[in-house]
């Protein structure tokens, strides 16, 4: 049952993302443009999510023991320090998405949409992700 609602709601997220148009490259490209065609309608999509999780994140971030529906433990981060490693990961992050125009769960997204080339900027997350992964075992 858990695996069927996974899938139900992992569909109706893409789904949400093609509506709104967060899995359209040039439509997030023109959201970050903000001296150029700069399109605001991004930052809409954005708030509602935000609206929409808020209640359910601070309900969890204040239970000792958060569980969730199917009554398993979810794991919070312990650490919100703000450092050197966090700022970097998020520059690079923004820097990756301003480039590409492609954020993570949009290019899996695209894919499905037929847009092969989405699987340059796949490759090139998953890449970094080991990369990551490698320098933290050091």
């Amino acid at each position: 049952m858990k695996n069927i609602l996974a899938f139900v709601f992992g569909s109706l997220f893409s789904v949400g993302l093609m509506f709104s148009g967060m899995s359209n490259p040039q439509k997030v490209l023109n959201f970050l443009d903000l001296f150029g065609h700069w399109d605001a309608s991004l930052a809409f999509v954005m708030l509602g999510a935000i609206a929409v999780a808020f209640i359910p994140f601070q309900m969890a971030v204040r239970r000792a023991h958060a569980k969730t529906v199917f009554n398993q433990m979810i794991d919070l981060p312990k650490n919100n320090h703000i450092d050197k490693k966090l700022v970097s990961g998020a520059v690079l992050f923004g820097i990756g998405w301003g480039i590409a125009g492609i954020c993570p769960a949009p290019s899996l997204t695209l894919i499905g949409l037929g847009h092969y080339e989405a699987l340059y900027f796949i490759v090139a997350m998953l890449l970094g992700m080991t990369i990551h992964r490698k320098w933290l075992e050091h």
